[in-house]
């Protein structure tokens, strides 16, 4: 496959990120950046303190979200994220309840 392909060819990546993340507006702050670089998918709080998100694009725009997910908000201090493979999501972004 070419680099180029594979820069555009879409993929759906789940995150669960961990550290401190929650009351930091992250999920909001995760919603304009997946806007910004027109991805599908969805972000929610976790009881247990995660940020959980899944995200669908171009790989290249899927890797500028985790990118930006590493740091996140500024107040967020992101300590790890763990990445797997999803199901693509519906169409648009949306911010989900806490579960």
């Amino acid at each position: 496959m070419s680099e180029d392909k594979k820069i555009r060819e879409p993929l759906a990546r789940h995150l669960l990120i961990h550290g401190k993340v929650q009351g930091v507006y992250y999920r909001a702050s995760a919603e304009k950046e997946a806007m910004r670089l027109g991805l599908s998918g969805w972000v929610r709080n976790r009881f247990s303190g995660e940020v959980e998100a899944v995200v669908y694009g171009p790989e290249a725009d899927v890797d500028a979200f985790i990118d930006w997910a590493r740091e996140g908000p500024p107040a967020a201090e992101v300590t790890r994220i763990e990445i797997s493979s999803a199901e693509p999501p519906d169409e648009g972004f949306r911010v989900l309840p806490t579960a």
